[in-house]
């Protein structure tokens, strides 16, 4: 009984405050997180733009990698697909497997690398490629 109650305690404050209103009514305790982190300067929002022209917003730390981001956006795609009642399964796999991400004329292909060195920084738009398949 005292979750539900720390957790509506915690929702009457996210309603009340300006900066936190405009939060999901089912927001996670990582994307209160990531919202706190990115007020405080210590991440930066990378847009996703979908084939389908449909911008996602992701928050992501200052210093991650491309792997980050992609988990970062996978944890996004899921939350909005759980809101919105939507039971489709996303092959993840399949997804990292034939696209890349791509900024700038770039390919994003290491994993481990940071996105300030593809030169990514707060408020950038990244988007999809397919990947041709190697002979």
């Amino acid at each position: 009984m005292q979750n539900v109650n720390d957790f509506n305690n915690l929702m009457f404050i996210i309603q009340g405050d300006p900066m936190l209103s405009d939060l999901h009514t089912s927001v996670t305790i990582e994307e209160l997180n990531s919202y706190i982190s990115l007020e405080h300067g210590q991440s930066i929002t990378v847009n996703i733009q979908r084939a389908d022209g449909i911008i996602l917003p992701v928050v992501v730390l200052q210093n991650a990698t491309v792997l980050d981001l992609k988990k970062a956006f996978q944890r996004h795609v899921v939350l909005k697909q759980a809101r919105e009642n939507h039971t489709t399964h996303i092959n993840w796999k399949h997804i990292w497997r034939s696209y890349w991400l791509y900024f700038s004329g770039q390919k994003l292909t290491e994993n481990n690398k940071l996105l300030s060195e593809y030169n990514i920084f707060n408020r950038d738009t990244i988007t999809f490629i397919k990947r041709l398949k190697s002979k």
